[in-house]
């Protein structure tokens, strides 16, 4: 099945593509949250946990596989980039006097960078995909 997926969608034509997605859809995470209200409208839908989990992991797996280097590297890289990105996020919603920034958060976007990059490492090894 990840092999039909690869030659559909992650082939290394695509991989800027991918990458490129992941700076966007990072840029809509600031924007969108910036906007007043909007972060409690969602959060009627999805916790802030479940909400950070999914996109940085989504982040991740744009990275992971729109990256280049050995796994290891793209893994590392991917881990970093959205540490950096969470903190980020973090620190601007510090400055919005209607959010606030928490350590917590953070700590979920890296965990779920961890955890996407080690499955993505692990698939990619098992199923020998360039």
């Amino acid at each position: 099945m990840l092999n039909l997926l690869h030659q559909i969608v992650l082939t290394p034509a695509h991989a800027n593509l991918r990458y490129r997605t992941a700076l966007t859809l990072y840029s809509l995470i600031l924007i969108l949250g910036s906007i007043p209200g909007a972060r409690q409208d969602i959060g009627q839908v999805a916790s802030g946990l479940i909400l950070h989990s999914c996109a940085y992991a989504g982040i991740t797996f744009l990275l992971f596989t729109g990256g280049s280097g050995s796994l290891k590297a793209r893994a590392v890289k991917a881990v970093l980039t959205v540490a950096a990105m969470g903190a980020v996020d973090e620190v601007i919603q510090s400055f919005l006097p209607y959010r606030h920034g928490a350590v917590g958060d953070w700590l979920v976007d890296v965990t779920s960078a961890i955890v996407a990059a080690a499955v993505m490492w692990g698939m990619w090894k098992r199923h020998k995909v360039a």
